[in-house]
């Protein structure tokens, strides 16, 4: 049997049939009708061979499967196309209708043939991907074996780092609870010299002021001074804005600026208070009190700080400047200042101001105390390496939120100033503590009243001539002494 259907498979004979109706196909419109005819029985008589063969085929497999061997497919499948009109053209299926069936049996095997070729491409892409997966999948275990490994000897190293850093840690421990006993030791050295220069403080406060003799640091004790100064070399230069005599002295003087806003200005207001019943005039002596303490203060620390670098330059070698040296003189004697004497110059001052006054039988020589403390306050200020200083004050002038804060009877909506009650401090152009200012619409820069002080009323004649010229601005301003004219009020801080 398969011998058989070898051989009817390398012969062909339906690829010949097919190329045939091929031919048959292309010339059809060209024969004539006797080709046609004759094509169509070459084609029977080729297609006859075939189903003989294909019948004896059939004759055998049907014996190999015994007597009734393929029965039932026969029964079904060819004795309907055994009948009596198998051959007709009017049977049971016309040629179209046999055509459309082996067309669709073609059609399936051909699906079927493009399933399989697609199954078989599916299985070897699935292969293909396994295949990859799995090599993946041996990179992963070496990383992770790898990546185990790593970890283990960071755990091991860890360790013994750890240790380490702890044996570091009792050790900066040790060294923060010795720095924490030198502080306070230290603070407890800091407090016996705040206790020194307190009582030193007391004893020059105890010191009676006398307005006619006056005292002064004669030009020999400042050389005497400079004679036995030895420079120490410093980590930290005295004119560094991070030096510790200059933060530690800058802090104390701010508190200290502070403390004379909230108490020695009102003691001094209550003092004022029962020789004048004008609240207004009373906060303008203090306010012009403390000017004119900066300006003076100002104007004798140049004299004296000329002084000493012209004592210390005939004797200064380096490594260190000038200018360090000098500072560094001045931290250390910053109490060598004629104080008395300072006091009456801003006395003085404040008896020549117009815009403020007392009774004819009172001077400003009453609020001595708090001139004193102002005077030494800008005294320390000023001798600083970046010094501080109170701002330029003029009555109407523009209220500034940054510089000042208005008191509690002031306009809120009025833009000008009409007296300022406590100054702004700076160092520089920065502002470190706001002042207080009382701002009304409407205010100007004359003053609210002629001053009826001792100094001013001493003949009709002179009263006659400061009426005369108190009658313009420009012509008071004429009028001030030279010490007057170095008031924060007329030149910026140096």
């Amino acid at each position: 049997m398969s011998e058989s259907l070898r051989r009817l498979v390398n012969i062909g004979t339906f690829t010949v049939l097919q190329e045939k109706l091929e031919r048959w196909l292309g010339d059809y419109y060209i024969n004539t009708c006797d080709q046609n005819v004759a094509r169509g029985c070459e084609i029977i008589e080729l297609n006859a061979k075939v189903q003989g063969q294909l019948f004896k085929l059939l004759n055998v497999c049907a014996a190999e499967g015994g007597l009734y061997g393929g029965a039932n497919i026969i029964k079904s499948r060819l004795l309907p196309w055994l009948g009596q009109s198998f051959f007709a053209t009017g049977g049971n299926l016309s040629t179209d209708t046999s055509l459309t069936v082996l067309a669709e049996c073609a059609a399936k095997d051909r699906e079927m043939n493009h399933l399989q070729t697609m199954y078989e491409t599916s299985l070897d892409d699935l292969e293909a991907d396994l295949r990859s997966f799995r090599s993946e999948n041996q990179d992963l275990r070496d990383e992770l074996r790898e990546t185990k490994d790593e970890l283990d000897y960071k755990l091991r190293s860890t360790s013994s780092e750890k240790m380490m850093m702890e044996a570091e840690l009792r050790e900066l421990k040790r060294k923060l609870a010795d720095a924490e006993e030198e502080v306070i030791r230290l603070r407890a050295k800091a407090g016996l010299v705040d206790d020194y220069e307190r009582k030193i403080r007391n004893l020059r406060d105890e010191i009676t002021y006398t307005p006619v003799k006056r005292t002064t640091f004669a030009d020999k004790d400042i050389t005497d001074s400079v004679s036995l100064y030895r420079y120490v070399p410093k980590v930290n230069s005295p004119l560094a804005l991070d030096d510790p005599v200059q933060r530690v002295r800058s802090q104390n003087l701010i508190s200290r600026f502070n403390d004379m806003f909230a108490q020695d200005r009102l003691n001094a207001m209550d003092t004022l208070r029962r020789y004048s019943d004008d609240n207004e005039n009373t906060q303008r002596i203090i306010f012009t009190a403390l000017q004119e303490a900066f300006s003076t203060a100002k104007q004798a620390f140049r004299q004296f700080k000329m002084k000493v670098r012209s004592n210390l330059l005939k004797t200064h070698f380096g490594p260190e400047t000038l200018e360090e040296a000098v500072q560094d003189y001045i931290n250390r004697n910053t109490d060598l200042y004629d104080l008395p004497g300072l006091v009456a110059d801003v006395i003085r001052a404040l008896n020549r101001n117009p815009k403020i006054y007392l009774s004819p039988d009172n001077t400003f020589a009453i609020i001595q105390p708090f001139i004193r403390e102002s005077v030494k306050l800008a005294w320390q200020m000023s001798a600083l390496a970046h010094p501080l200083d109170i701002a330029i004050a003029t009555d109407a002038e523009l209220f500034d939120d940054n510089k000042y804060r208005r008191s509690y009877d002031s306009e809120y909506t009025a833009p000008l100033v009409n007296h300022h009650i406590w100054p702004c401090l700076q160092q520089g152009i920065r502002v470190l503590v706001k002042g207080e200012a009382l701002t009304r619409r409407g205010a100007s820069l004359g003053s609210p009243r002629r001053s009826r002080s001792p100094v001013r009323s001493l003949s009709p004649s002179l009263r006659t001539r400061s009426r005369s010229r108190s009658v313009s601005p420009m012509r008071r301003a004429r009028s001030i002494s030279p010490r007057r004219s170095l008031s924060p009020m007329r030149y910026s801080r140096y």
